[in-house]
């Protein structure tokens, strides 16, 4: 099931969208979603200070001089640009610096929990003020179709700080007024992190109650998992967060019988991608714990045979040709 969606001006051809993920979903990990049948991919969150403060770093106004974290992945025909911060004025200038990329979408982080973003009351400590992330997305559209053509400008958001405060409701409430084209939804407070399951009824709820596109992310780590959400909630889209990870394949309608083997080859090419953006050096140590990723079970899918073996080589190689040699004698091995 991946049903067409329409956000705001935005039209897709599907509804499984990937989540950012920070420190994951690079533009080489997105091009391989996209190649899959992503049908729109984020980049992970970008601070929006340090896009106002060191533009010139980030992107030139000629658009050619465009930093790794918002450069477009190889066939990712469709790109939202993630932002976090905590002050409407900043945020409002950031969309505008965006300008010479034309980005898709724009969307809000009111979701990341970790301390270092909430901090700084970024992130889901946005959730604590739903006047101040009103306000904030009234900035991004109003930037938006100042600079941007009028771009549509989405949020993301938990359900709300803890247990005690549950008010994904009141803040979306305060988005869709702000202007806001969609609501993704982690149905998870802050105080959960990652742990616990997410409450996919706080989904349906808020489908319920707005006028605008609902996303769903959460536990989604296979179709079934898709299929589910959609049937149970009602959501016009699903965001793909950890499950994706080490598993594009996750986005295709066909994927290949040898799963393990094509995550291996997914995962080489993703080293081979990224070497093109940050040197090889680099490239092979960032893609140590992504390959962790790429080898492991769970989310849904078993693990590689031998995965333990293959980890501990590869977290020790130095260079794509030491990467090429592992997963090679993996993929010749006695079956």
């Amino acid at each position: 099931m991946n049903p067409p969606v329409t956000i705001g001006s935005l039209r897709l051809p599907g509804s499984r969208f990937l989540a950012p993920v920070a420190g994951y979903t690079d533009r080489a990990f997105r091009g391989l979603c996209a190649e899959q049948g992503a049908s729109l991919c984020f980049t992970e969150l970008v601070s929006a200070e340090a896009l106002t403060r060191k533009s010139g770093a980030y992107v030139s106004a000629d658009g050619k001089t465009v930093h790794p974290l918002l450069r477009r992945g190889e066939g990712e025909k469709r790109c939202a640009v993630q932002l976090f911060g905590a002050s409407a004025e900043t945020m409002g200038r950031a969309v505008r610096l965006l300008a010479p990329l034309k980005p898709d979408l724009v969307d809000l982080n009111a979701g990341c929990p970790v301390p270092k973003v909430v901090k700084h009351g970024a992130g889901s400590a946005l959730m604590k003020d739903s006047v101040l992330l009103g306000r904030i997305l009234a900035a991004m559209v109003k930037a938006s179709e100042e600079a941007l053509g009028g771009v549509p400008v989405s949020v993301k958001m938990r359900s709300g700080w803890d247990a005690a405060s549950l008010n994904y409701a009141e803040c979306a409430r305060a988005a869709e007024e702000a202007g806001a084209a969609m609501v993704t939804l982690h149905p998870r407070t802050r105080s959960q992190g990652y742990g616990g399951t997410s409450d996919w009824s706080l989904i349906a709820d808020l489908v319920s109650r707005l006028g605008i596109p609902v996303c769903g992310s959460g536990d989604l780590n296979s179709s079934e998992d898709a299929r589910a959400m959609l049937e149970t909630t009602g959501c016009a889209a699903l965001m793909f967060a950890r499950g994706a990870l080490g598993n594009p394949f996750i986005f295709s309608d066909s994927p290949p019988a040898d799963l393990a083997r094509a995550r291996l080859e997914a995962g080489l090419r993703h080293l081979e991608l990224l070497a093109g953006d940050i040197g090889e050096k680099a490239a092979c140590l960032e893609m140590r714990k992504q390959f962790c990723a790429y080898t492991r079970g769970g989310m849904g899918r078993p693990g590689i045979a031998g995965g333990a073996a293959v980890r501990d080589k590869l977290v020790h190689a130095q260079t794509i040709a030491e990467y090429r040699r592992v997963i090679g004698d993996w993929t010749s091995r006695p079956a």
